[in-house]
C-alpha cells in the first residue's frame, strides 16, 4: 500500500470507456456555529424527504417554512429552489390530520416528553418581571448567570441536581402500517382558529399560508398570542428574524424596538433551535450574547438574564471553577504562607456558562440518570464463561465477558465487527435470556438477522420504541428484554436515547455498538461519543478489520490517511471529471451500464451518494437524470411513477428506501423492503422524494452491493473526514468515486474531524461517577 501521489485518489483510475459515477450538488460548507448565523436557517430545506435537523455539517441545512430540513445537519448555502422567503409557497404542508402508523407510540413518547416540559413551565406562578419576584430554581438560575459571569462566585453553587427520570408507561399496541406525521408536526387546528390567525397575519403583512402552521404550533389561542407577541412567529420553521421583525413593526408600530423583551426572548429561543439543527444541545452564553449583539440588541447581557428568569432557556456551567485567594488559603494554608517563588501558579480553566432549551436539557438529564441506573443495577443471572470461551473471535469473547459483568457496555468497530454483537445475542439466547438487537435502519436489521439466522432477534430501533417491532412491553411498561444491543449507536440522538433508557427495566443489559468514525445523528446530541468520552462503562474495541480493498481504504481514512489501494477486481475505481455536467453524465453511465456490466451489480442495487441536494450536480439533478434513464415517465402520481426508487421519511432522522407501487385516493403506495406503506396524499410532497441519489446522512446505517460517490468541484467545502468515511464505507463489493475536487479530498481526510457538538451528557455522566 503506497501513499497517494499528489492529485490522485485511491483505487484504479477509470478510463474513458469505463462507466463511472455520479455527480454531486452545490457545496455544503463546514458546520457553522448555529448562534448568530442566519445562513444556517436558509437553503437546502426545499428537499422534502430529507432527514431531521441536528447532524454534523455536511448534507443539509435548516428548513424553510413549511418544509422539513434536509438531512438535518449542514449549514450549507442557500439552495436553488427554497429559501425562508418562500414560506408562503409551502407552509401549508403541516395541516394534515394525524394518521395511524407504526410509529404512533414513538410520536406519543416524544409528545409526552414535551408535555413534561410544559408541566414544568406551568408550575410557575405566572410571568415574572426580569430580576424580581423570583424564588426557587428561577432565582438560582438568574443568580448563576449574574454571579458566574461576574466572577463573584463559582457557578456550581447555583445548580440543581438533574431531574429524575419520568416513570415508564406502556407503549400502545402496534397499528396498521401507514406513514406517520413527522415528530413535531403541526396538529390539526380548528377552522375558526386558523381564520383568526389568518386575520392577524394579514394585518402584519405575513403570508396567509402560515395560518394553519401557526394555529397548529401555537394552539387554539394563536391569534391572541401573535397579536400580543408578534415575535412568536419565529416558532414556525423557516421564519427568519427579519421577517418576524417586519411583522412586529406592522402590528405594534412605535411600541416595538430591538430591545423589546419579547423580541430578545424569541431570538434566544430561535438561536438555540438553530443550534439544535447543527447537533448542539446547549450553546455557550458568550456566543448567544454575540449573536444578539449582531441583531441590534444593545444589552445582550440583560436579554440573556431576562430569558433565564422567564424560563425561556435554562442555564448550566462547565469547566473548573476559579477559586479566590481566600479559598486557596483555606484549602492549603501552608502553601499560601510559602514564598511566592515556591507557589504553583498554574493556569485555571475558566467557568463556561451554557444556555439550553428545556427539551434537550431534560432529555440529557434523563438519559444520564437512566444510563447510571443500568450501570448500577446489573445482577448475576447466568454463567457466561463457557459462552465467552466458545466465541467465534477473541473480540467477541471479550464483548461477551464485558456484557456478563456490566449493565452498560460500549463496543466499537467497523462493518465486519458487527459479527461480535451478533455472537453476544446468540450467546445470551443460549443462556435462556431474552436477547434482542436493534439497528438504525431496516437494512441494518436485515443484515443482523441474517448473521443470527433468526429474523425475530433483530428489529429497527424506531420500530422497537414504537411497539411495531420486537417483543413488546411488560406489565410495568418496560421492554420485555434482558439484553439489548443497539447497533449504529452514533445515529442515536439524545431524545431517542432518553426514550430508550426509560424503556429498559432495572437489570437489563444495554450494549451500544457502532463505528465512531461515521457521521453523527441527525438529531441533537452525540450520545455514543459522549458515552465513550466519559468512560462511563467498559469499552470493547474490536480487532476485526473490514476485509478487501474497500475495507483497507476506509480503515486508512479513519486515521486520517487517504491511501492508494490495490484493487485487482476493480473493487475501487476512480473516475476523474472536469465539471458538474460531466459528473452527471458519468454517474448515469456508471449506474445504468458500467457497474452492471463490469461488476455484475444491477442498477437497482447501486446507490449514488453525494454531498448536497441543490446545484447542478446535487441529489435533485442526479435523481432527475437517473429517472430519465432508468424509469422514464410523466410523474403521474405527484411526480412519481410506478417503479421509481424513493426515500420516505416517516419521522425526522429516519430515511426508509422504497419503490413506488401505485397511487389512489388513499395516498401513494410504496414497497419498503417488502413492507407495504401508504403515504397520504397531503404528505407525499413533504416526506417522499426520489432516491437513486442520497446524501451521506441519509445513507448512514445502510449498505449496498455497489456505491457511487460523487465529488464535483463545488462540493469541496462540504467534505470532512467523517463524511468521506461514511460515504466510502457504504459499498459492500464495489466503490466508484466520481472525483472532481482535486486536493480537497486528501485535505478533508487528513484534517482532524471538525464536527464537535456542544452537549452536556459527558459532563452529567462524569458527575454521576463521582
Amino acid at each position: 500500500m503506497t501513499a497517494l501521489p499528489r492529485g490522485e485518489t485511491p483505487g484504479s483510475p477509470a478510463t474513458d470507456d469505463e462507466d463511472v459515477v455520479a455527480d454531486v450538488s452545490a457545496p455544503s460548507p463546514a458546520e457553522e456555529a448555529a448562534a448568530g448565523t442566519e445562513e444556517a436557517t436558509e437553503g437546502a430545506a426545499d428537499d422534502p424527504a430529507d432527514e431531521a435537523p441536528g447532524g454534523a455539517a455536511d448534507d443539509s441545512t435548516a428548513a424553510t417554512a413549511g418544509e422539513p430540513a434536509d438531512d438535518g445537519t449542514d449549514s450549507g448555502p442557500a439552495d436553488d429552489e427554497g429559501t425562508a422567503a418562500g414560506a408562503d409557497a409551502s407552509a401549508g404542508g403541516g395541516t394534515a390530520a394525524p394518521v395511524l402508523s407504526e410509529a404512533e407510540a414513538e410520536l406519543a413518547a416524544q409528545r409526552e416528553l414535551l408535555e413534561r416540559i410544559e408541566r414544568r413551565k406551568a408550575e410557575k406562578d405566572g410571568p415574572i418581571p426580569a430580576g424580581t419576584k423570583l424564588s426557587g430554581p428561577a432565582a438560582d438560575l438568574l443568580a448563576a448567570v449574574r454571579a458566574v459571569e461576574s466572577g463573584e462566585k463559582p457557578g456550581a453553587a447555583f445548580f440543581d441536581a438533574p431531574a429524575p427520570a419520568a416513570p415508564r408507561k406502556p407503549a400502545p399496541a402496534p397499528v396498521r402500517e401507514r406513514a406517520p406525521e413527522p415528530v413535531g408536526a403541526d396538529r390539526e387546528a380548528a377552522p375558526e382558529a386558523v381564520a383568526a390567525v389568518a386575520a392577524v397575519l394579514a394585518a402584519g403583512g405575513a403570508p396567509g399560508s402560515l395560518a394553519a402552521p401557526a394555529a397548529g404550533t401555537l394552539g387554539a389561542h394563536a391569534a391572541d398570542t401573535l397579536r400580543a407577541d408578534p415575535w412568536q412567529l419565529l416558532a414556525l420553521p423557516g421564519v427568519a428574524p427579519e421577517q418576524a421583525d417586519g411583522f412586529a413593526r406592522a402590528l405594534l408600530g412605535a411600541e416595538c424596538g430591538p430591545d423589546d423583551e419579547r423580541r430578545t426572548d424569541a431570538l434566544i429561543g430561535w438561536l438555540l433551535e438553530r443550534a439544535a439543527l447543527q447537533g448542539h444541545t446547549a450553546l455557550d452564553a458568550a456566543e448567544v450574547r454575540a449573536a444578539l449583539a449582531g441583531r441590534a440588541v444593545t444589552d445582550p447581557d440583560a436579554a440573556v438574564q431576562h430569558a433565564v428568569a422567564e424560563g425561556v432557556v435554562l442555564v448550566f456551567q462547565d469547566g473548573a471553577e476559579d477559586g479566590t485567594a481566600e479559598e486557596a488559603r483555606e484549602e492549603a494554608p501552608e502553601a499560601a504562607d510559602a514564598p511566592a517563588e515556591d507557589r504553583e501558579e498554574g493556569p485555571r480553566e475558566p467557568v463556561r456558562v451554557f444556555l439550553g432549551l428545556d427539551r434537550y436539557a431534560l432529555a440529557e438529564e434523563s438519559l444520564a440518570d437512566g444510563l447510571a441506573r443500568l450501570v448500577n443495577a446489573v445482577g448475576k443471572d447466568a454463567d457466561w464463561s463457557e459462552a465467552a470461551a466458545s466465541a467465534p473471535s477473541s473480540s467477541a469473547g471479550e464483548l461477551i465477558r464485558a456484557a456478563a459483568a456490566h449493565g452498560l457496555v460500549a463496543h466499537t468497530g467497523g462493518e465486519a465487527a458487527r459479527a461480535e454483537p451478533a455472537a453476544l445475542i446468540a450467546a445470551a439466547g443460549g443462556l435462556g435470556l431474552r436477547a434482542l438487537g436493534a439497528a438504525h435502519s431496516a437494512d441494518g436489521a436485515r443484515r443482523l438477522a441474517e448473521a443470527l439466522g433468526d429474523p425475530s432477534a433483530a428489529v429497527t430501533l424506531a420500530g422497537l420504541l414504537s411497539g411495531a417491532e420486537g417483543p413488546g412491553r411488560d406489565e410495568e411498561g418496560a421492554l420485555a428484554v434482558d439484553l439489548l444491543v443497539v447497533l449504529d449507536a452514533p445515529q442515536v440522538d439524545v431524545e431517542t436515547g432518553a426514550m430508550l433508557v426509560e424503556a429498559l427495566a432495572d437489570g437489563t443489559r444495554l450494549v451500544l455498538s457502532g463505528d465512531p468514525g461515521v457521521l453523527g445523528s441527525a438529531g441533537a446530541g452525540r450520545v455514543f461519543a459522549d458515552v465513550l468520552a466519559a468512560r462511563a462503562c467498559p469499552q470493547v474495541v474490536s480487532r476485526t478489520p473490514d476485509p478487501g480493498p474497500i475495507g483497507e481504504l476506509v480503515s486508512g481514512i479513519g486515521i486520517g490517511e487517504l491511501n492508494q489501494v490495490a484493487a485487482p477486481g476493480r473493487e475501487v475505481v476512480i473516475v476523474p471529471v472536469r465539471d458538474a455536467g460531466e459528473a452527471v453524465h458519468r454517474t448515469v453511465q456508471l449506474v445504468a451500464d458500467s457497474v452492471p456490466r463490469a461488476i455484475g451489480v444491477p442498477s437497482s442495487d447501486t446507490q449514488v451518494i453525494t454531498v448536497g441536494h441543490g446545484g447542478s450536480a446535487g441529489t435533485r439533478a442526479l435523481n432527475e437524470a437517473l429517472k430519465q434513464r432508468l424509469n422514464p415517465g410523466p410523474g403521474r402520481f405527484g411526480g412519481f411513477d410506478p417503479g421509481d426508487r424513493v426515500a420516505h421519511v416517516p419521522a425526522p432522522g429516519r430515511t426508509v428506501p422504497g419503490v413506488v407501487v401505485s397511487a389512489d385516493a388513499e395516498g401513494l403506495h410504496l414497497d419498503c423492503a417488502g413492507s407495504p406503506v401508504v403515504v397520504p396524499q397531503e404528505r407525499v410532497e413533504a416526506s417522499v422524494r426520489h432516491a437513486w441519489a442520497l446524501s451521506a446522512h441519509q445513507a448512514a446505517g445502510m449498505r449496498w452491493p455497489a456505491v457511487v460517490v460523487v465529488l464535483p468541484g463545488d462540493a469541496a467545502q462540504g467534505l470532512s473526514r467523517p463524511w468521506v468515511y461514511t460515504a466510502f464505507s457504504r459499498g459492500e463489493r464495489h466503490l466508484s468515486v466520481v472525483h472532481g475536487v482535486d486536493q480537497a479530498l486528501p485535505r478533508a481526510v487528513a484534517q482532524s474531524p471538525a464536527q464537535e457538538r456542544s452537549t452536556r451528557l459527558r459532563t452529567l455522566l462524569e458527575a454521576s461517577e463521582e
